[in-house]
């Protein structure tokens, strides 16, 4: 993959004012410690905007103006009638963009906060899952059961199981499972603080037949745990569609709707493996420490969770799903 770190200046050549602007861009994400893949996302919404307004006889600086940002967001969602997820996550990177130009003094105030606050924000989901589709137990055995693909199977699977999210998934390694202490350790990650997560006995079975099958599928001899058909490590949109695709053979997705509680993705299954496990009776700090929440008090870093500990509560709690 590109090193979206880097600039995107042509050597030789004067760059254009607003290719400055995304490449200081580029550069401060990277000094954040953003991931490459969340840094190419939004550098492929940052472009899409500017093609907008560069057709308008505008620039980054003099499309800092709400009423551009709400004619962007019709022409998203009324002219070309974009989805709901692709219009929030373009609206979280320009947010991003606008707030970097005016930390650099280019701009006074960020456009994009009202408009995203009016129009966006409140379709949008805390990571609690307060509008996300919660399934039981028994449905989320069934939408298991019902996928074939062992990879597929597995990739639900470990969502469920572990509550990890989609980055994370994407970024693990053969080498990062421990199949003695049944435990995986996850990347580094700015979102993450605790990067220890353990499965039980049948994600286990899972990973293994799983892992017996990727060997004949690994022709380009990658490290990552879930590859394409390529043989190359399976990116988000891959992901997306194994759990979707699943979901709505069984009756769990719809993607015709426009309503969050219509929809199964991965991040769901981090809601469901959050909910159940608080109804199963875990304590909340051990929910917490599992799910890699950042510690919300001062004092709470003091308070340290036995690893020990936290996996026989996990054993004790996790739904079993009969897969």
């Amino acid at each position: 993959m590109e090193d979206m770190t880097k600039s995107h200046v042509s050597d030789g050549v004067n760059p254009s004012p607003s290719a400055v602007l995304i490449d200081g861009f580029i550069y401060d994400c990277g000094l954040q410690g953003m991931s490459p893949s969340t840094i190419e996302r939004y550098i492929s919404s940052i472009r899409a905007f500017s093609k907008f307004i560069e057709s308008r006889g505008l620039d980054f600086k003099t499309a800092a103006d709400i009423e551009v940002m709400r004619n962007f967001l019709a022409y998203f969602r009324l002219d070309r009638k974009l989805s709901q997820k692709t219009i929030e996550n373009t609206f979280t990177a320009l947010f991003s963009f606008y707030k970097y130009l005016k930390f650099e003094r280019y701009i006074e105030e960020n456009p994009v906060s009202e408009v995203r606050e009016r129009y966006i924000r409140r379709y949008k989901d805390n990571d609690e899952g307060q509008m996300r589709k919660l399934i039981s137990i028994e449905d989320m055995g069934r939408l298991i059961n019902s996928t074939l693909d062992i990879r597929d199977k597995a990739i639900i699977a470990l969502f469920a199981k572990t509550g990890i999210r989609r980055n994370e998934l994407i970024s693990l390694d053969i080498s990062d499972i421990n199949f003695e202490d049944h435990s995986i350790k996850l990347k580094p990650a700015r979102k993450r603080t605790n990067r220890t997560v353990f499965f039980d006995d049948e994600m286990a079975v899972l990973l293994h037949r799983w892992i017996r099958s990727r060997e004949g599928r690994n022709k380009k001899k990658s490290p990552a745990l879930f590859i394409n058909a390529m043989g190359d490590r399976l990116e988000r949109h891959g992901v997306y569609q194994v759990v979707s695709s699943a979901a709505e053979r069984i009756g769990l997705h719809d993607p015709s709707s426009d309503r969050m509680e219509d929809h199964f993705s991965p991040h769901c299954c981090r809601h469901w493996f959050t909910t159940h496990l608080r109804r199963a009776g875990m304590p909340r700090e051990f929910i917490q420490e599992l799910r890699g929440d950042a510690r919300r008090e001062a004092i709470d870093i003091y308070d340290h969770i036995d690893p020990k500990e936290l996996k026989e509560s996990y054993l004790a709690y996790i739904p079993q799903l009969g897969i």
